[in-house]
C-alpha cells in the first residue's frame, strides 16, 4: 500500500507541473458575439451627438458620463466578417470596453484596423484609439471615461506610443527626437513618463519607429506584460519596452503589475478581431535577450 501511495505522489509531482504549464500556455479568446467577457463604460456625449434625448451633453470630456453598461448608441458592438466575430467601435462617444477579469503576466494579441468615420471633438485630428492596461480604480478617472492605466497608443502614425492615464507612470529608456519628445531607445537614459509629471513633453513616450499598415488594412498588435515590464509590439516589431509601471497612491507612487484591460472609443471608427490572451510563466522566446 505504501509503495502505491509513494508512486502516486511521484506521479503527481512529475505530471502536475506539466499540466499547469500547458494550461498557462493556452490562448484564451476574449471576443464573442455578445461581449460576455467585457463591461462597457460610456463617457460624456459631445453636444453634436444625435439621438440621445434627455441625456446631458458636453464637450466630450467635461460633463456627466452615460455610465456603466449603458450604451444607447451601440458604440461597442459586434459584426460577423467572413465567419468570424469582429468588434466594431463606432467612436461616436468616448468610451471604454473593460475586461471583467484582472490580468497579470500575460501575452495579449489582437488585430486592429481603422474604419472611415470620425467624430467631434476630434473631427479634424488624427484617428485615435488605444489599448489601456493595468487598469485600476474607478471608471471615469480620466476625461470622465477611462480608468487609471497604462496606454498602448493606437493612433494614426503613432501606434505603440506610451501614455500614463490618471496617475499612471512608467520608466523608459529614451533619447530626445527631432520634435523634442522622448523616444524609446535601448541605449538611452532612464526617465519616468506619464501625464501629470512636471517638465516639457513628459506625458508621452514615442515608439521607436512606424510599422503601421495603411488605413483599412489589419495590423497585428501585441502586448506582453511580465514581472513589471511591458512590451509594445506592432506587426512583429518591438516598438516600446517599459521597465516599471507605477500608479499614484496617497503615499506616493507604487509599482503596479496587474489590472483590467480597456479598449477605447475615441472619436474614430475602428475594428478589432482575434482578441486573445494567455498567461505566461516566462518571457516568449522572441523577447528574451
Amino acid at each position: 500500500m505504501k509503495t502505491k501511495t509513494i508512486s502516486l505522489l511521484l506521479f503527481l509531482i512529475l505530471i502536475l507541473p506539466i499540466s499547469i504549464i500547458a494550461q498557462d500556455l493556452k490562448w484564451e479568446s476574449l471576443l464573442d458575439k455578445n461581449l460576455t467577457q467585457w463591461d462597457v463604460f460610456i463617457g460624456v456625449p459631445h453636444h453634436t451627438v444625435k439621438g440621445l434625448e434627455g441625456v446631458p451633453k458636453g464637450d466630450g470630456m467635461e460633463g456627466t458620463p452615460i455610465g456603466l453598461n449603458n450604451d444607447p448608441l451601440n458604440v461597442f458592438s459586434t459584426v460577423e466578417e467572413k465567419g468570424e466575430v469582429v468588434l466594431h467601435v463606432s467612436g461616436e462617444i468616448y468610451g471604454g470596453l473593460t475586461s471583467k477579469t484582472i490580468y497579470e503576466n500575460y501575452h495579449l494579441k489582437l488585430d486592429f484596423k481603422w474604419g472611415e468615420k470620425k467624430w467631434e471633438p476630434r473631427l479634424k485630428d488624427k484617428r485615435d484609439n488605444g489599448l489601456l492596461y493595468h487598469c485600476n480604480g474607478e471608471h471615469a478617472a480620466f476625461w470622465n471615461v477611462w480608468m487609471e492605466s497604462q496606454e498602448f497608443q493606437i493612433q494614426e502614425g503613432d501606434m505603440g506610443d506610451y501614455f500614463g492615464l490618471a496617475g499612471g507612470v512608467n520608466t523608459i529608456l529614451v533619447k530626445k527626437n527631432e520634435e523634442n519628445f522622448f523616444e524609446y531607445n535601448p541605449e538611452g537614459e532612464v526617465i519616468r513618463l506619464g501625464i501629470g509629471l512636471e517638465g516639457k513633453n513628459m506625458y508621452r513616450g514615442v515608439r521607436r519607429g512606424n510599422f503601421e499598415k495603411p488605413n483599412g488594412e489589419w495590423n497585428t498588435l501585441e502586448l506582453v506584460c511580465y514581472n513589471g515590464k511591458s512590451y509594445h509590439i506592432v506587426n512583429g516589431q518591438i516598438v516600446m519596452v517599459l521597465e516599471k509601471a507605477e500608479r499614484k497612491t496617497e503615499e506616493g507612487y507604487a509599482q503596479v503589475t496587474r489590472g483590467k484591460l480597456q479598449l477605447q472609443s475615441e472619436a474614430a471608427e475602428a475594428f478589432y478581431r482575434n482578441i486573445k490572451i494567455k498567461k505566461i510563466i516566462t518571457l516568449p522566446d522572441f523577447l528574451k535577450e
